[in-house]
């Protein structure tokens, strides 16, 4: 007796994706990009495979009221380099978010996603906004929140 694996199509990956709403005020900074990595790849979907794009877009509002626990406000770095000598640049936490409020959400999730052009499909189904309006309400996102005890995504009736 053989069973054949199921594959999903390109077809059915298109299909099934939606839209996901996550508040980012008040919520540490790691906890969230990975709960929004697994959004993005699809791994909470039961037709994950890790070869497709299967993943949801999701839409981070607030992202410049994320916390990061600890002394890292002070001593977390963003770092980048023209390629000429002595030309790096260090950019601590606070200055960051200050100046380009999400970058810290995006480049969080990036470096939780694959390195590969797979990996930027699924970087480019993100939204982050500093405030509390996005452009996506014609998309009717489902709001998402994350629950402190478990530290899961669920959705808010």
């Amino acid at each position: 007796m053989s069973t054949k694996t199921y594959t999903p199509t390109a077809a059915e990956a298109e299909a099934g994706r939606s839209w996901y709403l996550i508040d980012a005020q008040g919520q540490t900074l790691g906890r969230l990009a990975t709960l929004v990595a697994q959004y993005l790849r699809g791994k909470h979907k039961p037709t994950f495979a890790t070869h497709m794009d299967m993943g949801d877009y999701v839409v981070v509002i607030n992202a410049a009221h994320v916390i990061v626990t600890g002394a890292k406000a002070e001593d977390k770095k963003y770092y980048r380099h023209s390629g000429h000598m002595g030309h790096l640049k260090t950019i601590p936490y606070n200055e960051m978010i200050k100046t380009h409020p999400t970058f810290p959400v995006e480049d969080a999730v990036r470096g939780m996603l694959p390195r590969n052009s797979l990996g930027a499909q699924m970087l480019a189904k993100l939204k982050v906004y500093a405030g509390p309006q996005h452009p996506h309400a014609a998309q009717k996102p489902t709001p998402l929140r994350i629950n402190q005890e478990t530290g899961a995504l669920e959705i808010v009736s």
